[in-house]
């Protein structure tokens, strides 16, 4: 049954009146000789916040927005964009710009569910607009093992066009975004290349585009590796954001160290929604200093990186210690041990001597250079004196729901924090430190034709000082 233009100008001066009159009444219950609760309100930073007083979406109204959200999302999956721009203010040419660009990215993602819900007791009356929150359901067909649910705040305008419909006039509220920890993601934020490669998914943008071939080549052999080492099934796909902008770095909820230009890379968690426990993918972003970087190191962080992706929920249920130390140890394995570098920070604070492993709270802080180097080689300890099967079984043991982990480590391999710390900065030592390996010879307490102590067999395979 089709509806006439006059019943639909009808229908939203209705729908329009019976708002009106809710926020009205809101209105005159919270007189008390203050500011106009319904007025904008600014924040501290200048920015215009909408009053919070929200009240329940009309059903008349939530029609209207829900067949908006279907249409918007039915374009974007048949990638129509005639339809997708109908839903769309035009008056507005810079959010349109905006939409299109959203349109394009979306597009290029290899989409398993697109969804959008009206938080149906949200509703905000802006003038003849209403702000609405709204859940953005997203899954990335074969690297997402759930939906992921992103909240958000919409604006719906009337229809220039026709006034008996809605348009979106605005997808973003940064002051709400921020009151609700919304985290956009790069398709969210600007035009984005998306490159395909076998078990991934690179996000790439046009100054960064030019690393992408090497990089998901990297990628592809990393996953190989890391699939070598790990013993847990994993999908063996991942997500790359490879970026020229290092912005979306600081989105990144506990960034460790808290500063995006300090790192080269780092692996995050993606939860299914705002209130979940469970983990859709982890992803991993790459600072954009190391775009450019390919070869011997790129390819060992690439692989550090897909072993905190290939341990899933183990990783974060370990102490930051193993599961940086493993992920530094699988991330060598491919290399000739000459090519195995360390920072001179870890051999430092082995020499100068230490009581425990790298504690959780500190471990990304000022000696977070020397934290990764002593975890390393206290998991090369275990590997060397129990086998490398052991570091898994470790692993096992220590992310027991409810256990203490330094109990569970000791039940394990029978070493307490501080035994296995000094057993891994000793093999360090013995390792890389020159000094160690090629001792100066003692001075002759005669004159004697000997020979000099000749160097020990460790040193021509000692691996070179990052």
């Amino acid at each position: 049954m089709s509806t006439t233009s006059s019943e639909a100008r009808e229908r939203a001066g209705s729908i329009k009146a019976l708002v009106l009159g809710i926020v009205g009444c809101l209105a005159l219950a919270g007189c008390s000789g203050t500011p106009d609760a319904a007025a904008p309100q600014a924040s501290p930073s200048g920015a215009v916040v909408p009053s919070e007083t929200t009240v329940p979406v009309p059903p008349d109204l939530l029609a209207e927005f829900r067949g908006l959200l279907n249409r918007r999302a039915d374009a974007v999956r048949r990638g129509d964009r005639a339809v997708f721009e109908r839903g769309v203010a035009k008056g507005r040419p810079e959010f349109l710009d905006e939409q299109r660009t959203y349109f394009d990215n979306l597009t290029q993602l290899p989409i398993a569910e697109l969804a959008y819900a009206v938080d149906r007791g949200s509703l905000l009356r802006e003038g003849d607009d209403y702000w609405v929150a709204v859940d953005v359901v997203l899954q990335l067909e074969g690297f997402d093992a759930l939906p992921v649910t992103r909240r958000d705040r919409y604006r719906f305008s009337p229809s220039l066009r026709d006034p008996g419909a809605f348009v979106l006039s605005s997808v973003t509220d940064p002051a709400w975004e921020e009151l609700n920890d919304t985290q956009p993601q790069p398709w969210d934020l600007g035009p984005v290349d998306v490159v395909r490669g076998v078990g991934v998914l690179g996000i790439f943008d046009d100054a960064s585009l030019g690393s992408s071939a090497g990089l998901v080549s990297s990628v592809e052999r990393g996953i190989a590796d890391v699939a070598a080492q790990v013993p847990y099934d994993w999908d063996r796909s991942v997500v790359l954001y490879a970026l020229s902008d290092p912005a979306f770095l600081s989105t990144i909820d506990d960034l460790p160290g808290g500063d995006p230009t300090a790192i080269d890379g780092v692996a995050f968690p993606v939860d299914a929604g705002p209130a979940s426990t469970e983990i859709a993918s982890t992803r991993f972003v790459l600072n954009p200093t190391m775009l450019g970087r390919d070869g011997i190191e790129r390819d060992r962080l690439v692989r550090h990186e897909l072993t905190h992706v290939a341990l899933g929920q183990r990783d974060d249920q370990a102490p930051v210690w193993l599961s940086e130390g493993l992920a530094e140890y699988v991330s060598v394995q491919p290399l000739a041990p000459e090519e195995r570098r360390i920072t001179q920070d870890a051999i430092d604070a082995a020499e100068a001597g230490v009581d425990a492993l790298p504690a959780d709270e500190t471990f990304n802080g000022a000696a977070s250079s020397a934290n990764y180097g002593l975890s390393w080689w206290a998991c090369e300890y275990v590997a060397a004196t129990y086998g490398p099967s052991m570091l898994w079984t470790l692993l096992d043991y220590v992310t027991v729901p409810g256990a203490d982990p330094g109990k569970r480590m000791q039940m394990a391999i029978g070493l307490n924090s501080r035994q296995l710390a000094r057993a891994g900065a000793e093999l360090l030592i013995s390792t890389f430190d020159p000094a160690f390996l090629e001792p100066t010879p003692s001075p002759s307490p005669s004159p004697s034709p000997s020979p000099s102590p000749s160097p020990s067999a460790a040193a021509a395979t000692a691996t070179p000082v990052g």
